[in-house]
């Protein structure tokens, strides 16, 4: 058995930092009637070879246009946990875009006193049909 034998997949990863997004975000009533930042790291596996071949936005995932999709989307939304929020991107990105992994780091800056940020970090792969 030769592992090189085996036909892989190139799994290359397309990144967005530190995103910030301002939005209704929160549990408490206070929190529902102000904007809030939410700021999301973004690992978005998929196969550049294409990309690296014919150096044409098309065959790569676009970040300009994924961070325009989760700032319209985060932006106008009014979750009440980052969980909720988290997975909700995830799923939008997948819908939108040709990728087969997504780490996403969310956080709420300044949200509980005496740290810089909370949030949750997430690994999803794209459901195979």
């Amino acid at each position: 058995y030769c592992l090189l034998s085996k036909k892989r997949e190139n799994m290359d990863i397309v990144f967005i930092k530190e995103l910030c997004i301002e939005t209704v975000i929160g549990i408490y009533d206070w929190e529902r009637k102000i904007k809030q930042f939410v700021c999301i790291d973004l690992e978005l596996g998929t196969d550049i070879s294409s990309a690296s071949d014919s150096d044409v936005i098309n065959d790569t995932v676009d970040y300009k246009a994924v961070s325009k999709e989760l700032k319209s989307f985060i932006g106008d939304s009014n979750f009440q946990l980052i969980e909720a929020l988290a997975e909700e991107s995830v799923k939008l990105i997948f819908e939108k875009f040709d990728v087969t992994y997504i780490k996403g780091r969310f956080s709420k800056p300044g949200a509980v006193t005496g740290s810089k940020e909370v949030g949750v970090i997430i690994e999803r792969y794209r459901k195979k049909s």
